[in-house]
């Protein structure tokens, strides 16, 4: 029986902006390739480092103040790693679901960051954004964790698999 544990990290635009990362694309599927870390416990058969970040610009005009954005979900390969005697495409497809996961967190971070009337204090209105939506991430990552029981209930990971697609295609 394979045991995973999943660590995904959030970090802004700033903070990762020298990291090695990839950038979430409909079209691009992780390999095992991507996965450069050295494992941190030999409790986990793979652990998937993703995360949203962002950038934004602001300028004022009069009490209005209008920005620029930008919020990508990345997965960082050096922070995440695998143990290749215990992952296969199964594995491999749970650790790609939580990187679709993050994508769809993104958006919801684009979806309120284009919703949102800011004022002069945006830059504490954007953080406040990326801080709800992250623990909302991280409640539903632990969820996806816990409902598939790390991939080894095969019913609910496939589930999990819909559950997901949907959301990115209907957003």
């Amino acid at each position: 029986m394979k045991s995973l544990v999943i660590l995904f990290f959030c970090a802004m635009f700033f903070s990762s902006a020298q990291e090695e990362a990839i950038d979430w694309f409909p079209q691009v599927r992780l390999s095992w390739e991507n996965f450069k870390g050295t494992p941190t416990t030999d409790k986990a058969a793979a652990t998937t480092a993703s995360g949203i970040t962002y950038r934004f610009s602001s300028q004022s005009l009069g009490d209005e103040v209008q920005i620029d954005f930008t919020v990508i979900a990345q997965f960082y390969p050096n922070k995440s790693w695998n143990r290749p005697k215990l992952c296969d495409a199964h594995v491999l497809g749970h650790e790609q679901l939580h990187f679709d996961i993050t994508e769809v967190f993104a958006r919801k971070m684009r979806k309120r960051m284009a919703a949102t009337k800011f004022t002069r204090d945006v830059k504490k209105e954007v953080a406040a954004i990326y801080d709800e939506v992250n623990v909302a991430l991280y409640a539903f990552q632990h969820r996806y964790d816990n409902e598939s029981n790390f991939s080894r209930n095969e019913e609910q990971q496939a589930l999990w698999h819909q559950k997901i697609a949907k959301l990115l295609e209907n957003d």
